[in-house]
């Protein structure tokens, strides 16, 4: 995944409003573009949409497996 990419969709996303969380934490599109991209433990992630009442309102990236 190309990490720029990555940052520029997550940032707007956040920008929408939509709250961004690595792990369980609030975090930022800097953080995640950075986490998934290098990936030095060999983890994959996997996304969580939160709707509210049919409205995106959290995006959620969680560790799904370690090779």
């Amino acid at each position: 995944m190309d990490r720029n990419q990555l940052f520029l969709e997550l940032k707007n996303i956040q920008g929408r409003g939509i709250t961004i969380f690595l792990e369980g934490e609030k975090s930022t599109p800097e953080t995640v573009a950075s986490q998934l991209c290098v990936q030095e433990d060999n983890c994959s992630y996997m996304r969580d949409y939160v709707y509210d009442e049919g409205v995106l309102t959290e995006l959620h990236f969680d560790k799904v497996r370690c090779k």
